[in-house]
């Protein structure tokens, strides 16, 4: 069933918050250890299963609900940018390979970037200097992030992305049996 006027189907309103929600309640579940996260694990899994558009949107939302959560700083806007720029190259991953090494090294790879993104950003509102200190403070835990990042999405990925595409089908047989 389609929205009139809309590319969006009812699934699409439905499974987007969803989604959404999902990585919200992730990213909390895991708070109390230092840059061990399962985000970029699901950003990674929706994007290859649901598309870009869909994940980018998703992470638009993702990046706003942490509004309420942590107020507006200046890492909101990494957060804009970061976010979908995994979604795409996991869209980019997807179309050439069907392994989860490649994914594991790519979120190892984002994880040991995640601060050095966010000095850039913060140099930009604090200066060079500062961004230098943001990111040389937090390469300890840039290294931990990528490390976790690397073994979550390799023992994970394969079997979220089998489920979240079993049931994507499942729903679309359904669909086109009852339409």
């Amino acid at each position: 069933m389609k929205l009139r006027d809309s590319n969006f189907t009812v699934w699409d309103i439905v499974l987007i918050p969803l989604l959404s929600a999902t990585l919200t309640a992730g990213k909390m579940a895991l708070v109390f250890i230092p840059n061990v996260e399962i985000v970029t694990l699901l950003f990674m899994v929706y994007a290859s299963v649901f598309g870009f558009r869909k994940t980018f949107i998703v992470a638009l939302i993702f990046s706003t609900t942490e509004i309420f959560f942590y107020g507006v700083q200046t890492w909101l806007l990494a957060y804009y940018l970061i976010w979908p720029l995994l979604s795409f190259l996991a869209v980019l991953l997807q179309k050439g390979t069907h392994s989860e090494w490649p994914y594991a090294v790519l979120g190892m790879i984002f994880g040991l970037g995640f601060g050095l993104f966010f000095a850039v950003i913060e140099s930009f509102f604090y200066g060079i200097p500062y961004g230098i200190v943001y990111w040389t403070r937090g390469i300890p835990f840039d290294l931990i992030h990528g490390a976790s990042n690397f073994v979550i999405v390799l023992f994970l990925y394969n079997p979220m992305y089998s489920l979240l595409t079993r049931l994507r089908d499942k729903y679309e047989h359904n669909l086109r049996v009852t339409s």
